[in-house]
């Protein structure tokens, strides 16, 4: 198997589909959370097989793809080449997470699993001694943990014990929290896709959860708001463009950047492989193109 000499080849989400979702992770409810290390690992050595095929020419690089799909790698990669992002760490359990919170005096934390997408598995968490406050998109449904489109709140320390020694094999990467800036009375943050290093598209996301994800409730902002603060605008594009020249290998990126609370800060949340769907919006020039118009042109350009 084998494919024309030169031939670009784009990998793209395998999204929900339940038959590849049975390959990479095993049998089982597609909506479950957990297996995504096993998921990873699969994934990983599918993405190698096509990137080995005779002609092939990623648009992609793999590693790269695999960095930002492990958000300990990614973290870690951001920070070193100094783009701002929140400080971590890394749990393996929920009492090695309270220690480590503890050290470091932070009451407030975004525990996230460490290969998950779409906020699958994401705790907000607040703690105090025996007090906590989770908020999550995660639900039983017997004994199985699903993804569900409702975000609810856990006050029961026992049930996030539970819910978090279950996540934790997977790995669990554990991000202080950032207060972030408020539009309209909902919190935001943006999603800004970058295209050839360049940030290209932007979306904000509004929620009165931490939450911001549409599909969780969210809504989009006005992005007019946050492009008219000049200084800040120019802070938030050089860390999505400085954020992007981590992964100077591939075309595209998703860079998830958050706003503070005093709007002059921004830090990046994640930085996503496949996070460039963002339907119906034009590009910062005013051309309306998409964002796979300014992919295929930046490709055009490169082979021309």
């Amino acid at each position: 198997m084998g494919a024309p000499a030169g031939a670009l080849v784009r990998v793209d989400s395998p999204g929900e589909d339940a038959e590849v979702d049975a390959l990479l992770r095993g049998p089982g409810d597609p909506a479950r959370v957990g297996g995504s290390a096993a998921w990873y690992k699969a994934f990983a050595a599918g993405l190698e097989r096509v990137a080995a095929l005779a002609g092939v020419r990623m648009l992609g690089d793999v590693g790269e793809i695999l960095t930002m799909f492990d958000k300990r790698r990614c973290h870690a990669v951001l920070a070193a080449a100094g783009v701002p992002v929140p400080e971590a760490f890394e749990a393996v359990s929920y009492a090695d997470l309270r220690d480590g919170m503890a050290a470091r005096g932070w009451a407030r934390v975004f525990v996230k699993p460490a290969h998950g997408s779409s906020a699958s598995g994401v705790i907000a968490l607040q703690a105090q001694g025996g007090r906590v406050h989770a908020v999550t998109s995660a639900a039983w449904i017997g004994a199985t943990l699903c993804n569900s489109l409702r975000v609810r709140t856990v006050t029961d320390e026992a049930e996030l014990r539970r819910l978090v020694d279950h996540l934790a094999p997977d790995g669990l990467h554990v991000e202080r929290w950032f207060p972030k800036a408020s539009l309209g009375g909902r919190a935001f943050d943006l999603r800004v896709v970058t295209v050839a290093g360049t940030p290209t598209h932007a979306v904000v996301r509004t929620s009165r959860t931490p939450m911001t994800n549409l599909h969780l409730g969210g809504a989009r902002g006005d992005l007019g708001a946050v492009r008219s603060r000049a200084a800040l605008w120019e802070r938030l594009t050089e860390a999505c463009a400085r954020a992007a020249a981590c992964f100077p290998g591939s075309l595209a990126t998703g860079v998830d950047v958050m706003v503070g609370a005093d709007w002059r800060s921004v830090a990046v949340a994640e930085v996503n492989a496949f996070g460039d769907l963002l339907p119906g919006l034009g590009d910062f020039s005013g051309n309306s193109r998409t964002t796979y118009d300014e992919q295929v042109e930046a490709v055009l350009r490169e082979h021309a």
